[in-house]
């Protein structure tokens, strides 16, 4: 599979965190992947052949050929239906609220169609995105749009854009009541805030983002054991690191260690 990422025009560089694109001919046998919770909601583009999502039950749906998808929870297992080619913008973790007439915390979990958010002002930016012959094209249409969509923009909470940076920079091991001191709020009304523009609590935020960290060691091979993985990000034992761990991948580390998590890779924030 080919993955790439593009750096966003400095102009939405305060909402996005990066375009992507990932193509790879079609496949004999599709595989199954893991999609691990990042943080960040994808405004995504099948410009390839469309992917199944895998529900309840190991039943199936397709997804839309042009959607958002929410704030992930939990791991979502999607695949291949024939030629991948994939345009993703991946928004910052607070990125998408100026931009969306869903509240966030609604959209969890789910694939919404473009024309569900935007209406039919969408439809062509839509057709100019998948016919494009290049990322850089589909790029300069999507700025537009989104720029364009940015007229009545709602202002970025300066505490919630802090407080995700804490937790960033911390890499998910700030408790929450500490980052309430540091941000001199109250824990509630950080709560208030982050699901009204993030979609998560400041809780689940930081679990993802450990986890990520955590995903980002095994895919450098940087430890040496699963305990010591633990350790260095601040799990309070072996059995909290391997229960958050099944929460956000569906397998225990040693099970998601090799194809899984290199197929993973492709998709979550590694860029």
């Amino acid at each position: 599979m080919d993955y790439k990422t593009y750096e966003p025009g400095t102009d939405l560089n305060p909402f996005v965190k990066c375009y992507w694109t990932l193509e790879s001919p079609r496949e004999v046998i599709p595989e199954k992947q893991t999609i691990v919770p990042d943080g960040c909601l994808e405004m995504i583009f099948h410009y390839g052949d469309l992917y199944k999502q895998y529900i309840e039950n190991q039943e199936t749906i397709v997804q839309p050929r042009c959607f958002v998808i929410g704030q992930l929870t939990r791991p979502l297992e999607i695949e291949s239906t024939g030629e991948t080619g994939i345009f993703s913008v991946r928004f910052h973790p607070n990125g998408f609220l100026p931009f969306s007439v869903i509240p966030i915390k609604e959209m969890e979990n789910k694939a919404i169609p473009l024309e569900k958010i935007f209406g039919k002002e969408v439809l062509e930016t839509e057709q100019n995105v998948l016919q494009s012959n290049s990322a850089l094209e589909r790029i300069k249409h999507i700025e537009a749009f989104l720029l364009h969509q940015l007229t009545d923009a709602k202002t970025i909470d300066r505490i919630v854009k802090s407080a995700i940076e804490s937790i960033f920079m911390a890499n998910g091991t700030l408790s929450i009541n500490e980052l309430s001191k540091q941000k001199n709020i109250n824990r509630k009304q950080l709560e208030r805030k982050f699901s009204a523009a993030i979609g998560l609590s400041p809780k689940q935020l930081s679990k993802t983002i450990r986890l990520q960290n955590t995903l980002k060691m095994m895919l450098n091979n940087s430890f040496t054991s699963f305990t010591e993985l633990a350790y260095e990000n601040e799990y309070y034992d072996q059995a909290h690191f391997i229960k958050d761990f099944k929460e956000f991948t569906g397998f225990t580390p040693k099970e998601f260690y090799g194809d899984n998590l290199k197929l993973s890779s492709l998709f979550y924030g590694s860029e």
